[in-house]
């Protein structure tokens, strides 16, 4: 992980995270695209893989999975 995505406080995060409890995505894809076009494509790869994603619940992870990939492909149910 990049020293920035370490330095990104808690509070720019928050709303990434109420949007998906909410089960809002568009306004998660909002907060996406301003994130990473203020601190970069890379900053906010390493803050989704190593701080974001690892702090949802399963439901939570599920959802956004499927959100993510629901252009033209398939989330099976194996659990």
């Amino acid at each position: 992980m990049t020293e920035t995505a370490t330095q990104i406080p808690l509070t720019a995060l928050l709303p990434m995270l109420t949007a998906i409890s909410d089960r809002d995505y568009s306004r998660f894809k909002e907060l996406e695209i301003d994130f990473a076009a203020t601190h970069g494509v890379e900053v906010w790869e390493d803050v989704f893989n190593f701080r974001l994603k690892p702090a949802l619940d399963k439901d939570s992870d599920r959802w956004l999975l499927i959100q993510k990939c629901s252009k033209g492909f398939t989330v099976k149910d194996v659990a």
